[in-house]
């Protein structure tokens, strides 16, 4: 299992380059400012662990690749949950950032995907309730009705209550 520094190391050469990777991808169609330096603070990007910006160049990348830019990305999870007359609901995903529109998106897309191959549900083994029994069997070393154990009470008697 490597370890997220091998990975910027094998993959990228330094974290610098890693960092100037995300930062083109992180445009203006990608990106939600909610950074410090965005807002005008001295901590940026550089700040970043390696695993997540690992995590942050494969999200942008794939949502680069498939939808082009946030907005078609928020389009997608509207349609694929089918909530495409609520606008207040389209409100709150332009909110969200790009990872977790992504996250709702494939969520949503193995979910429906799943129902639309017409995949079913394992089905569950049939259960027999406990005490039935079909018509005429019986167990193997059960009595005969007709027999008593010595000792025990008549199957019509009951005891007085008192």
């Amino acid at each position: 299992m490597s370890t997220p520094n091998s990975q910027v190391k094998s993959k990228f050469e330094s974290k610098e380059k890693l960092v100037a990777a995300v930062k083109a991808l992180a445009t203006d169609d990608l990106w939600v400012p909610r950074l410090s330096s965005d807002r005008g603070g001295s901590k940026g990007l550089e700040q970043v662990s390696n695993a997540k910006l690992i995590k942050l160049h494969a999200t942008f990348s794939a949502v680069k690749e498939k939808f082009g830019t946030r907005a078609k990305l928020i389009d997608a999870v509207i349609e694929a949950e089918g909530r495409a007359k609520d606008s207040g609901y389209r409100t709150r995903l332009e909110g969200y950032a790009v990872p977790r529109l992504y996250d709702l998106y494939t969520a949503k897309a193995r979910k429906s995907g799943a129902a639309k191959a017409g995949r079913k549900a394992p089905a569950k083994a049939a259960t027999k309730k406990a005490g039935t029994k079909k018509a005429g069997t019986k167990k193997a070393g059960t009595k005969k009705a007709g027999t008593k154990k010595a000792g025990t009470k008549k199957a019509g008697t009951k005891k007085a209550a008192g």
